[in-house]
């Protein structure tokens, strides 16, 4: 099966983790594995508690291969955009909302009951976004912030018209990326796991003196997860096709290949048939003759600002009768559990419902 990988302009201003490297392209949920970020308190006796735990300030923090001192919680955030939900939703689900000065991730959809509600009602603070629809330096030094969250390290980058992490250095601002989006300048390869969302939770849960209800939600998730793949242990794996409709030129060229969905996937008992050959790219484009001899058990459609998802999963069921997903009828409309961000344990649950509806 020839795949032809594809970087998709609307979402390579997207995803995640979601997800891109330290480099100048947005993230995709392909961005490459790097060295985790690191949370040292200077103290040695830093503890937890049981409920919320506790952070000895100052911290020092190492993100990316910087060094950043917290003489306490950051109180002025400000959250870029770079096309996820992912860090400010997991600023949400660790009750961090109120941190938040500036927001500027939306997808208008979620998995999680009531967050997209949250995430609308954040203060945006009015700005006017760049051509590549992020927060532009000006802007973002005219908001004082005490910390700056964003999507990838390119979102630090001169060149393309941001702050960089010296210049809100110079007001007082630390900054972060998550530690999968801190990779080679370019498009990223490789695959974040699950645990890559973890690792931002502990990150946050540290940084905000939290790190008792970070362990908390990943736990529960941890949980729920393992829940789901003992169900469907030993049962043949099934083959669910990811798509992202209306990214690209057609519904076929932004087909998901590397990216943490295929860690989702395999933890509820499928796998993605277009995973080995896409070198790297989060997103392939697959012919319609390819996609007619492939064996499709299952269909997902990620809700990405689209205003008819269902309609777009019938209509693609439509064009291959022959499917096992179309002489079911088995597709799923998923938004931000399939992404790199705090609720991937929702997805892994839905997904194993969908293809293994006798488990359950």
């Amino acid at each position: 099966m020839m795949l032809k990988p594809v970087i998709v302009a609307g979402m390579v201003a997207m995803v995640v983790m979601t997800a891109t490297a330290c480099g100048e392209t947005p993230r995709g949920d392909g961005q490459s594995a790097a060295p985790a970020a690191t949370a040292t308190p200077v103290a040695a006796d830093a503890t937890r508690s049981s409920g919320e735990g506790k952070t000895r300030y100052p911290l020092v923090f190492d993100n990316c291969g910087k060094q950043y001192t917290f003489a306490k919680a950051p109180s002025r955030v400000v959250v870029m955009n770079g096309g996820s939900v992912a860090e400010v939703s997991s600023l949400l689900e660790l009750g961090l909302g109120d941190r938040i000065t500036v927001n500027a991730q939306s997808y208008g959809a979620s998995d999680v009951p009531g967050r997209a509600e949250a995430i609308k009602v954040l203060p945006t603070g009015g700005i006017k976004l760049s051509e590549m629809q992020d927060i532009p330096r000006e802007t973002m030094l005219s908001l004082r912030p005490d910390f700056v969250i964003s999507t990838y390290d390119g979102g630090f980058a001169a060149k393309s018209g941001y702050a960089t992490r010296e210049d809100l250095g110079k007001i007082g601002a630390n900054t972060y990326a998550p530690a999968s989006a801190c990779g080679e300048s370019g498009m990223v390869t490789g695959s974040p796991t699950v645990d890559s969302s973890y690792q931002m939770l502990r990150d946050f849960g540290q940084i905000f003196d939290v790190p008792g209800r970070a362990e908390q939600i990943i736990a529960a998730s941890e949980q729920r997860i393992k829940d789901v793949t003992a169900k469907v242990a030993g049962k043949p794996a099934k083959n669910v096709m990811i798509v992202f409709p209306g990214m690209g030129a057609d519904d076929f060229s932004s087909i998901a290949a590397a990216g943490i969905w295929n860690d989702v996937l395999g933890k509820a008992g499928a796998v993605n048939p277009f995973a080995a050959d896409a070198k790297g790219a989060p997103f392939v484009t697959v012919g319609k003759d390819e996609l007619a001899a492939a064996s499709i058990d299952a269909l997902i459609v990620v809700n990405y600002m689209n205003p008819d998802p269902e309609g777009s999963a019938k209509k693609i069921l439509a064009q291959f009768p022959q499917w096992e997903a179309t002489k079911s009828n088995r597709f799923l409309i998923l938004s931000d559990s399939i992404y790199f961000g705090p609720s991937n344990d929702v997805a892994v649950d839905k997904i194993a419902r969908l293809v293994h509806p006798d488990a359950f």
